[in-house]
């Protein structure tokens, strides 16, 4: 049992990144480690959840002009994670992120589960968001006149979807029903070329993107970095245009009521815009590229989550502004609410914000899980190769270019509802876990050098762990029930192979992986 849970101490953890054959290239600095940050928080979630946070549907109850405390609320939870983040990776300046520090306090079994656990907000939460990216891209080509083949922009599960939908409504008269999205949508099998019967239906724009942000993020951290910033600079200008534009649109009546569902509403629309915060963590994982981590990284982590807080806050200030509420619930909140008012001019505008938007967020998150393979790798819980830096840009190639087919040929073949419930959930239990071990850390080592250290501890992790559980309990129980097979699967795979290649495993020596020549 002791075994389980063997501590790599936080030397060791240091040690292991001054091998000069496995370094990373320390390039980056505060600003480009904030755009980070920036960039993988604010995606797809301003562009369209938003709009159904505010406007409620079904299962929920929306917050109407309220969104605005749903999102301090959301804030404040995120906020007490961050503080437990950014003393961590200041004093462990290492890849792995939450897995690391895990390692470093709970014991190896649960640095795995929450290295495995990890992947659900990274890679499957990349998968979501490559489909997304899809969907944003499509209409923006639409818009320029440009209409792709139904069956290269979609995968079979949705097109299924519309064609039964479609049939449906055709059956029941309810003219009203058969869109031109839906009618696009089906039209996929019947259009899609077949081998030996099957029609072969795969998202291309999803998978080209994803292979095209492998390649960059191949070549270098520092052209990477460059790049997110940029993309970083043109989403935030688009959103000021919203802003600025749209407050000369606002009417106060649009505000009342302020919050038409109470604070259920409130609740409800806040486990909804949690994925709009997903991403301030990611910062973490760019630990080893940058050139002053004691300082820059706690700098990084909270400024871009008050940064994104502000624009949210105003954002749905705006938006709830423009039109009544329950007039928000369409995919594109924030173009319908200009389209509305006359002003279609500014929804290739929007557009343009949304693609480029989750083009950082896919970005950010893809670089963020192949350097959390590689810390698992050097610690010997995956295969050796998978710890190998490219001799030149000094990336970890390997895990990157997995990473990325990965994500690539899921995003083609998936439907975004079967795999977008797990990221909060996984999320969210990452949280829980940096929280609970900036405590036991605080009570194991106290004395150990911190650059940032974590407030009114342990009253402040106390508070993130408490808010997180809340959010967890809003999810339905069949998002619990995948959680508990994925990790049962990562359980599987720990005692199977990685227990016993452990580089802390008795009788194992392994040494500091070689990059390929």
């Amino acid at each position: 049992m002791k075994s389980l849970f063997r501590v790599k101490s936080l030397d060791q953890l240091a040690a292991d990144t001054e091998d000069p054959r496995g370094q990373l290239k320390r390039t980056l600095g505060p600003i480009q480690l904030t755009a980070l940050g920036v960039g993988a928080i604010i995606g797809a979630g301003i562009f369209s959840t938003v709009g159904t946070a505010a406007a409620g549907g079904a299962n929920h109850l929306g917050a109407g002009p309220a969104l605005i405390v749903s999102f301090a609320l959301v804030a404040v939870a995120c906020g007490f994670a961050a503080l437990c983040y950014a003393e961590f990776a200041a004093m462990v300046p290492i890849a792995g992120s939450a897995y690391t520090y895990a390692y470093a306090t709970l014991g190896e079994l649960v640095a795995w589960i929450i290295g495995w656990d990890l992947i659900l907000e990274y890679a499957v939460g990349n998968v979501a968001v490559a489909i997304s990216w899809s969907g944003y891209f499509q209409e923006l080509l639409r818009g320029f006149g440009v209409k792709m083949p139904a069956w290269l922009g979609i995968d079979y599960r949705s097109a299924a979807d519309a064609a039964r939908q479609l049939a449906m409504a055709q059956a029941g008269g309810d003219l009203a029903a058969i869109t031109p999205g839906l009618q696009h949508d089906a039209s996929a099998l019947t259009d899609a070329p077949r081998l030996l019967g099957i029609p072969l239906i795969l998202n291309v724009p999803a998978f080209v993107i994803v292979m095209l942000i492998t390649w960059v993020l191949v070549r270098g951290i520092r052209e990477s970095a460059g790049l997110n910033t940029a993309m970083v600079v043109v989403k935030l200008a688009i959103i000021a245009f919203f802003v600025c534009v749209g407050a000369f649109f606002t009417k106060s009546s649009n505000w009342t009521p302020f919050a038409p569902n109470g604070f259920a509403g409130v609740s409800s629309a806040a486990a909804i815009i949690f994925f709009a915060y997903i991403g301030f963590d990611a910062v973490s994982t760019a630990a080893e590229e940058t050139k002053n981590p004691q300082r820059d990284m706690p700098i990084a982590i909270v400024a871009s989550l008050i940064i994104c807080t502000v624009i949210y806050i105003l954002v749905s200030l705006v938006l709830t502004g423009l039109l009544p509420f329950h007039e928000l619930g369409t995919a594109e909140p924030l173009a319908t609410a200009f389209s509305r008012l006359g002003m279609n001019w500014t929804a290739g505008i929007i557009a343009v914000g949304a693609v480029v938007a989750t083009t950082s967020v896919l970005f950010v998150f893809q670089l963020g899980q192949a350097r959390i393979f590689f810390s698992m790798g050097r610690d010997g819980l995956l295969p050796a190769w998978s710890a190998r830096v490219h001799p030149k840009y000094r990336t970890p190639h390997v895990t990157t270019i997995i990473t990325g087919v990965g994500v690539a040929i899921f995003s083609s073949v998936t439907n975004i509802n079967e795999v977008v419930e797990l990221t909060n959930i996984g999320t969210l239990f990452a949280f829980v876990l940096v929280a609970v071990s900036i405590i036991i850390l605080r009570r194991r080592d106290p004395h150990r050098p911190r650059p940032f250290r974590t407030p009114l501890v342990p009253l402040v992790p106390l508070l993130a762990i408490a808010s997180c559980l809340y959010l967890m309990a809003q999810l339905p129980w069949v998002t619990w029930r995948r959680f508990f097979v994925w990790l049962a699967l990562g359980l599987v795979v720990y005692f199977v192979y990685s227990r016993q290649r452990s580089r802390l495993a008795p009788g194992v020596a392994q040494p500091a992986p070689v990059p390929e020549a």
